[in-house]
This record gives C-alpha cells, structure tokens and sequence, in this order.
C-alpha cells in the first residue's frame, strides 16, 4: 500500500503535549479571568449558514470565509465569534437576563494569505456585554480593565490598549464632507500604522478622489501627537464628532477607578478597526516590544449587529484575544515558561513484579483523594518507567512491589529531589497535594536575549 506523506495545512496550528499544555493553561487563565469579571462560557456551532454569518457581510469578509454547498445547504465556517454571538442572543432573548454577559474561547477560520503569527485556523477568546435596548458606555471603559488583567494574569507587562471612538470618526468625516466615503475612508486610516500617512494620503487622494487639503487635514487630526488636545479643539464642530468625544471622555475617565495604570493605554485616533459594524468605542492591544505583529486584542462597541436577526435593539461592547497569534508570539520569542507545563497526571504508579492489583487499588485511592493518577501498565524494566516519567515531567512516582503490597504500603517518590519514603496510600495522596509545584504564570517578563 502506497504510503501518503503526513502533513499539516499551510495556516493551520499544530502543537505538541508540551505546548499544548502551554496553551490550555493560557486559555484557563482566560477563562478564570472572564470569570472574576462576571462573564459566563456559552458555545456556538463551528458552522453555520451562510446567510446568517454574511447577514452584514461584504468587503473583505466575503473573501476571507471558507464557504461550500452540502447538497441544498449553503454553508460556512465563522470568521470570527461575534457574527454567532448576535445569531445567538436574537434567538434567545426569552431566555437570558440583560445585560448578557458572556465569554467564549473557540476556533474561528479565515481564508487569508498564512503567515508567521497569522492562521487560517485559529483561537480567539471574546468577552462581551450584550444590553436590551440600551447599554451604559461605562461597560466599554470595563473592556479595558479587563484586557489588563488578562495580560498581567499571563506575565506580560509590555504591552498598550489604543482607543478610539468609531462616532468621533464618523463626526470628523461629516465635517470634512467625506460622509459618503466613511467606510472606504476608514478602510484607508485602519493601514495607517502599516503604510504610514504619506501613502494613506495619497491612497485617500488617488484612490477615492478626496482633495488634497482635506485629506491633508484629516491626516493632522488623526496622526496629531497629542489627540487629547486636538479633540478639545474640534468641540463644536459636528454633533456626531461631539457624541465621540463626549463618550471617549466617559470612558477614559473611568479607567483609574478600574485600577487601570495610565501607561497601559492611550488614545489614537487612527484605529478604525477593519470590520464595519463597530458603531462607538474600538480598542487594539499591541505588544510594545513586538509591534511588527499588530493587534493580539481588538474589539469595540456594536449597536446594530443583531438588526439583521431581530426587531429588538440589542447593543453591545466586547473585545477579542487572538489566543493563536499571542502564543506564536510568546513561543517565538522563547517566553512561554516550562515551568507552567502540566504534565498529564501527578503521579505515576509503577508496578514491581505481579502486583497490579495492588497498583490499582493505589491509583484509585489517589484518585479519589483527587491526586491525577496514571498507572504504567507496559512490561518492561525500571529504568524505562522512570524515564518515561521524566519525560513527562511527572513529579511523583507511587512504586508499588510484594514487600509493599503485603504492608498495605507504598513507596513514594519525589522524582525532582530524589526523596523517598514509604506511606500508605492514602498518606501519599496527602503528601502529594502538600508537594505538587506552584506553576505560577505561563509567561516569564523580559525578551528572548539576541
């Protein structure tokens, strides 16, 4: 039989144990994290119709989905996990109490050109706060405490949340006359960081006809060194540019009482964000030592998502990790700390001779005493059990042998100081949760030495 050549698709992310144990314990700190903050887990489908996660599509959105028939079903996979939040909270509303808090760590796949740190396949971990009728803009100052205690709880301290107001955007367009561009214009300032003001400048100019004087002055405003002060200036100028920077004024000013350190955010007023049903506040996170990555967390206010699903009015705020693109990052850069690998159990049984069922009586006695517990079932010499358990980085080996089995006892080892000594098995269950290590954050502070 011909053999086929194993391998992975181009974009898509495959981890060994010891990463993937890195990855599930930064997912957990998430899901703690989102938890402390009130937020409860829901699931959505991998897969939906395509009719309802292209219901506000267009754009770069509609090139990006992988989307295919299955007989009469027109079908895609989600992009991101907000498009099936709306779906899901139009279809529940009866059932769930506003404000719907909810966090969500998933898969989503975008068919996008795959490069390093940036997948087709990919997990994201989202927060949001869905309101009935109306949603208080304190919820989006929230959205940023939440976004620094995430990173914090991982270890990273080096990074910034950049905000902006997608209304005070909108006010500034309609007083430069550029209201029947605004989503093309926005399209153009989101590459600003990428591209820089010259060329967007003369992408606005040669592109979508903007005259140069106004693109010119549009250019000054959102690449202004201090945006506080320019804001100021531009009060009274356009209604909608006034709600912008009314509610940008709210939110940043609640950041202190959130315990929000000021070096960890700042206004700009280039983030648009790229997709277009933000509607009022928009935040991106980069890492400062690694801006070449972009955004590892963005998000922003929607008022009009669920429109397409539902007559009621369902606003909301969240924000989303790109868990993928953050631990590429912290692999990358040699940041991910081995101490924070779980292995697979705490303690490895090890038979000694014919006495397995004296072996599994131990196992489920650390078992039930909550100790994860694997027993070694293969044949083979002593050297090569407790190699396997190194390998592992098991730290506990419960060796069981005749002389054990007939004193009701077993032999209890630590495998990273050597120290042994002879229990029961329930006084090594005991002695196991008091010596199990601390694996502290997932993340070590600092930058991989060049």
């Amino acid at each position: 039989m011909d053999k086929i050549k194993p391998r992975t698709l181009s974009g898509f992310l495959e981890l060994l144990p010891d990463r993937e144990s890195q990855m599930q314990a930064i997912q957990q700190i998430l899901r703690e994290t989102y938890s402390l903050f009130g937020f409860t887990p829901i699931d959505t489908p991998l897969m939906e119709a395509s009719e309802v996660l292209l219901a506000k599509g267009g754009g770069e959105t509609e090139k990006q989905i992988y989307r295919f028939e299955k007989g009469d079903s027109d079908l895609s996979l989600r992009f991101d996990l907000t498009v099936p939040l709306a779906k899901y909270v139009a279809m529940n509303a009866g059932q769930l109490a506003f404000p719907f808090r909810r966090y969500q760590i998933g898969k989503v796949y975008r068919g996008e050109r795959a490069q390093r740190g940036r997948f087709r396949e990919f997990y994201q971990a989202d927060v949001d706060v869905i309101g009935d009728g109306t949603l208080d803009p304190s919820n989006e100052a929230e959205m940023v405490a939440i976004i620094c205690t995430v990173f914090s709880r991982l270890g990273l301290d080096r990074f910034q949340v950049r905000i902006n107001n997608r209304k005070l955007l909108n006010g500034l367009f309609s007083w430069l006359g550029l209201s029947n561009k605004a989503q093309a214009v926005m399209t153009a300032i989101d590459k600003l960081d990428k591209i820089g003001p010259e060329k967007v400048c003369a992408l606005l100019v040669e592109d979508l006809g903007v005259a140069p004087d106004i693109a010119e002055k549009l250019m000054n405003v959102v690449s202004s060194p201090d945006p506080a002060a320019t804001l100021d200036s531009l009060e009274g100028c356009d209604p909608a540019l006034d709600d912008g920077i009314r509610e940008l004024k709210l939110v940043t000013g609640l950041l202190p009482s959130f315990g929000v350190p000021a070096d960890k955010w700042r206004l700009d007023l280039t983030i648009a964000r790229g997709l277009d049903y933000y509607t009022g506040t928009v935040y991106e996170t980069t890492l400062l030592d690694h801006p070449e990555v972009g955004s590892v967390c963005s998000g922003g206010r929607y008022d009009d998502l669920a429109a397409y699903y539902t007559d009621r009015k369902l606003p909301g705020v969240g924000v989303s990790i790109g868990v993928s693109r953050l631990f590429f990052i912290l692999q990358d850069q040699d940041l991910l700390r081995d101490e924070a690998i779980v292995p697979p159990c705490d303690a490895l049984v090890i038979p000694m001779g014919d006495v397995l069922d004296w072996a599994v009586q131990t196992a489920t006695v650390l078992r039930n005493a909550g100790i994860r517990s694997q027993i070694y079932m293969e044949q083979k010499k002593a050297k090569a059990k407790f190699a396997y358990a190194d390998k592992l980085r098991i730290p506990f080996a419960v060796v069981v042998g005749e002389d054990e089995r007939d004193a009701g006892a077993v032999s209890l080892k630590d495998l990273r100081t050597g120290e042994q000594q002879t229990l029961s098995p329930a006084q090594a269950a005991e002695a196991i949760h008091t010596g199990l290590p601390d694996r502290g954050k997932p993340v070590q502070e600092g930058r991989k030495q060049e």
